[in-house]
């Protein structure tokens, strides 16, 4: 009993002291640390052979991703096709159109591998301008901007670079792909039931006159939200607003490195890494594993490779600072999967716990015959405690990986569905007031969460769950397609 109940103060605490801003890379270690100590485990074993192993395994698996996805995001962003993909869509869209326009603007950046906080960056200016003209309210923006990031680019549609679509592939032996049809699906009824509130919200706005509002437009420093951004694990002094430049891409070169992002990541998903000889990979000096185990991780990191080279080849002029833009690049890696591997570290410690024994197995009873619902609840939670959908879904896949993968063969679901499920579970309940990304939205757009939050979870936390639940349901019913 004392055990069960460490671990729910553990998980409380973290989600407290994360909000008030204290740094993971010491606050997962240390409630790790006074968890162990309740049940009475051996210290320094539990810190050097289990917080450290699963955080090291984390950092080696995933480091790539993190490392190439900030990259590609740091050079979107310096050589200005950010800002020219986000500037286009809204001028084809119109003033009329101002909230699809945004949240489209926000989806196709992300849905390429640009990072979030650069997508608020380049999307806000070019939002306030359309929102004042439009005459919307300003507190109906972070919302707008969180369903075109955080949701359905984010977790649901197939082949999307983002990391909660990579971190189920090695538990499941899934590639980015999995069950593209339900995934396609929840996407749009994310971006429907979305852009049905935030339609709904503007046009009663509308009639009881509100307006834009009296606003500043100076947007916040970058140092100024460092320290808020951490708790999402993102280093904000690597992302600057983009510099006014002489000479933009033009749009189609703008589109180009995201176009290959997704185009690449299903070739070589489907015919490049398939038809390659890897029966090497037996041997135990590559881990003795197989394909099937790493093939999305491939896929990823191969399509991004090449997509940043022809990034740096077609901008070549506009990136004098190509040297400072990589490391500013590389260095904005870092702090992210470092936090999110202390997460798993966390996570692995409080499994290695007799107690956590007593509390995964009322969590995996949870869905009664249907392991997808326990599976959902189980990623939801972690999400939300922590709040980190990387976070999360790395704690709940770490110590129930293999247990939910046994119970879907044995109630004759595909891993393909379990990844699905998994991936847009994480997209729900992370989004809660303390989660790093939310305040620093926020903060770019220079509003609090009295005026804005309520809209931010609608989009955000209650329709991602809402269309989790169309998902399962589908799944059951139809299987992964």
């Amino acid at each position: 009993m004392i055990g069960i109940v460490a671990i729910v103060l553990a998980l409380g605490l973290l989600m407290y002291l994360a909000y008030r801003g204290l740094s993971l890379l010491l606050l997962a270690p240390a409630l790790a640390m006074l968890v162990a100590l309740a049940a009475q485990a051996p210290l320094l074993a539990s810190y050097t052979q289990v917080f450290m192993g699963a955080a090291g395994g984390f950092v080696i698996s995933y480091f790539p991703l993190f490392l190439l996805g900030a990259v590609f995001g740091k050079l979107m962003e310096d050589s200005g096709s950010a800002e020219v993909l986000a500037g286009a869509i809204v001028a084809r869209l119109g003033e009329a159109r101002a909230i699809l326009a945004v949240v489209l603007a926000c989806a196709v950046m992300t849905y390429g591998g640009v990072s979030l906080f650069v997508v608020a960056f380049a999307v806000y200016p070019i939002a306030a301008a359309l929102f004042r003209r439009a005459d919307l309210p300003k507190r109906l923006m972070p919302a707008t901007i969180a369903l075109g990031a955080f949701t359905f680019t984010m977790t649901a549609l197939p082949g999307t670079p983002a990391i909660q679509n990579a971190i189920p592939m090695p538990y499941f032996g899934t590639s980015p792909f999995a069950a593209p049809g339900l995934g396609i699906i929840t996407g749009l009824v994310m971006l429907g039931l979305g852009q049905a509130w935030l339609s709904h919200r503007a046009r009663r706005a509308r009639l009881a006159g509100e307006g834009y509002g009296a606003h500043e437009e100076a947007r916040p420093t970058t140092a100024g939200l460092r320290e808020r951004a951490a708790g999402e694990g993102f280093d904000l002094a690597e992302v600057a607003p983009t510099p006014d430049m002489a000479s933009p891409p033009s749009l189609a070169l703008a589109v180009t490195p995201i176009v290959l992002v997704i185009a690449l990541n299903l070739v070589f998903t489907a015919w490049v890494i398939p038809a390659m000889e890897t029966g090497y990979l037996a041997e135990s000096r590559y881990g003795a594993t197989g394909i099937e185990a790493l093939r999305g991780l491939w896929s990823v990191i191969a399509a991004l490779v090449i997509a940043i080279g022809v990034l740096i080849l077609t901008n070549r002029r506009r990136l004098p600072g190509l040297t400072g833009s990589l490391d500013s690049g590389a260095n904005a890696s870092l702090l992210p999967i470092f936090n999110t591997a202390s997460l798993v570290g966390f996570g692995a410690v409080i499994a290695s716990l007799a107690a956590f024994e007593t509390l995964s197995g009322w969590v995996t009873s949870l869905g009664g015959d249907n392991p997808l619902i326990s599976l959902a609840i189980a990623v939801n939670l972690l999400a939300g405690m922590t709040g980190s959908a990387s976070g999360g879904m790395s704690i709940a896949l770490a110590t129930l990986g293999e247990t939910y993968l046994a119970m879907g063969q044995a109630a004759g679901i595909a891993p393909e569905l379990l990844h699905r499920v998994t991936a847009v579970a994480t997209g729900g309940l992370d989004a809660l007031p303390h989660n790093g990304a939310v305040i620093t939205l926020l903060s770019i757009c220079g509003l609090s969460h009295r005026e804005s939050y309520l809209d931010i979870a609608v989009v955000a936390v209650l329709v991602p769950l809402l269309s989790l639940g169309l998902l399962i349901v589908l799944g059951s019913l139809f299987g992964a397609f």
